[in-house]
């Protein structure tokens, strides 16, 4: 900067892009200057200038700049006080009346700017910490100035990181008119570019190809990847009985993604509706789980290094992505106002089928869970860094409704006058039985519920087993035909437990159930 170019600003009046002082001691002041020049509230996009050794009336004090301020204060940029770094020169520049020292600081576009976790704003004479508004202010101009996460160049990255073959024969025939591809004769850089693919500027591929179409996907983000847990019981602490990990491009993983849910989270079992009728249940629609998931896969922050989440437990499914709501969605709007955080990502998931773009993904998801028995799913987006959904397994739902019509209808049959004869003689006798029955018809009992089980299904639910031993009180394992003796043909001549094919009890498509009395009995045991 020329003397001259000095002489022009020391004529603007302070304002809310120039301060002057004679201080050269007070850090703090120069800092708090700075971080309020970078976050430009008033958003003109002109340069800040705090000028140091000049008079408010905008002279010069006289002030003889040495090499160890300039040092002194050219630190300020790279200390870490001020995160993001911001963009400033500094310069002595000397005249007739003294030397001033001339921090020059552009505005970012990265805000809001804070000094020390405060950000600070000017307007004119002014320099205070932001209002709650001033903030949401700078927030929002930062969103709708910069480009989403996912356009932004991975540098370092080239085209041999991604599938480019992949990209031309399987991604841009849907993307682009057929016709338009065949008169196309620009470079790949260039189409890949129009699709924010690409970054011409920096020569690499965007975050948004790595993602989708990445060789090496997890090494540049190293949280890109999809955790599965199956935990035995209802929290974290239970033991661990699957876990998988899907990582990789997600064009090659999300396939694999959706069979996993298909073929081994969501199942179907047979739930007893009256004593010899039996109807198949789904845990989880697959449709609204594969809506969810993918749903996470999208809108994840995938500049945190926390993968995606999918943690199931006994009774219910919690689904977690990093990055909670963003832009425009708000706890008050939300499901009915959506933004997205990946919006190219958004799109090329749109193209291939695994998500839709029109706000109806949570209410598709539940009409869905209602059509299948399950609750409706829960919402926790209040915070901040992850956005959580729990959805209930529909057999626990459905078995809870059960049990308590049949308990019900047992009470009322009890109760009905016509009926003292039959309660009479039922209720002292299975009063009597859930009080003498061994431990191991107990356990029979408890572990049938209102199911309809097979012989198989009653091994592993009464040992978590493989169904070809049982582990009696002693913990020594016994055999099928132990468990035959011990537990299932003296609940049978007790009359709690009845076969669901008696004229053909060696079946293989033999199962087990509760009769009336055995239900009764279930009732004092729970």
């Amino acid at each position: 900067m020329t003397a001259k170019e000095l002489h022009e600003i020391l004529r603007i009046d302070e304002s809310y892009r120039i301060e002057r002082t004679v201080s050269t001691s007070n850090m703090d002041k120069f800092q708090e200057a700075i971080c309020a020049f970078a976050n430009d509230l008033p958003g003109k996009r002109q340069k800040g200038y705090l000028l140091i050794g000049v008079n408010d009336d905008g002279t010069p004090s006289g002030l003889r700049v040495d090499d160890r301020l300039i040092k002194k204060i050219s630190g300020i940029r790279s200390d870490g006080n001020i995160l993001p770094l911001p963009v400033m020169n500094t310069e002595k520049v000397v005249t007739e009346e003294g030397d001033v020292l001339v921090v020059e600081v552009t505005p970012s576009f990265d805000t809001p700017v804070r000094y020390r976790g405060r950000t600070f704003v000017r307007i004119g004479l002014r320099r205070d910490i932001a209002t709650i508004q001033e903030e949401r202010i700078l927030t929002e101009r930062c969103a709708a100035a910069l480009p989403t996460f996912d356009t932004r160049p991975c540098r370092g990255a080239t085209l041999h990181d991604i599938d480019v073959d992949c990209i031309m024969k399987e991604y841009l025939p849907l993307a682009v008119d057929r016709q338009v591809l065949k008169h196309d004769n620009r470079s790949i850089e260039e189409q890949l570019a129009s699709l924010h693919l690409y970054n011409m500027q920096w020569d690499c591929p965007t975050y948004a190809a790595i993602i989708m179409f990445g060789k090496r996907t997890n090494y540049f983000l190293q949280g890109a990847y999809v955790q599965y847990v199956r935990f035995a019981g209802e929290d974290n602490g239970g033991n661990i009985l699957n876990e998988r990990r899907f990582d990789g491009c997600l064009y090659k993983m999300l396939p694999r993604l959706e069979n996993f849910i298909d073929d081994a989270i969501v199942t179907s079992r047979p739930v007893s509706v009256s004593t010899l009728r039996e109807k198949e249940v789904k845990n989880y629609p697959s449709k609204a789980l594969r809506e969810l998931i993918m749903n996470a896969v999208m809108h994840r922050d995938y500049q945190s290094n926390t993968p995606t989440r999918i943690y199931q437990y006994d009774s219910r499914i919690e689904v977690m992505n990093p990055g909670g709501l963003y832009g425009n969605a708000r706890p008050e709007n939300f499901p009915f106002v959506n933004d997205y955080r990946n919006n190219t990502l958004a799109g090329i998931m749109k193209t291939f089928n695994y998500v839709n773009m029109f706000n109806h993904g949570i209410q598709e998801v539940r009409r869905l869970l209602a059509e299948n028995g399950n609750k409706e799913a829960e919402f926790e987006i209040n915070l901040l860094t992850v956005f959580l959904v729990k959805i209930h397994d529909a057999n626990v739902v459905m078995a809870d409704s059960i049990r308590n019509e049949l308990f019900n209808k047992i009470d009322a049959t009890i109760m009905q006058p016509s009926c003292n004869h039959h309660a009479t003689i039922m209720q002292p006798s299975a009063n009597e039985a859930a009080e003498t029955l061994s431990n191991k018809i107990k356990s029979l009992i408890i572990s049938i519920d209102i199911f309809v089980l097979s012989r198989k299904e009653l091994f592993e639910k009464l040992n978590y087993g493989d169904g070809k031993s049982l582990h009696a009180s002693n913990h020594a394992t016994v055999s099928r035909q132990y468990f035959s003796k011990a537990y299932l043909q003296p609940a049978i001549r007790a009359g709690l437990v009845a076969l669901l094919y008696p004229e053909t009890p060696k079946s293989k498509k033999q199962k087990y159930y509760l009769t009336e009395k055995g239900i009764f009995v279930l009732k004092q045991l729970k």
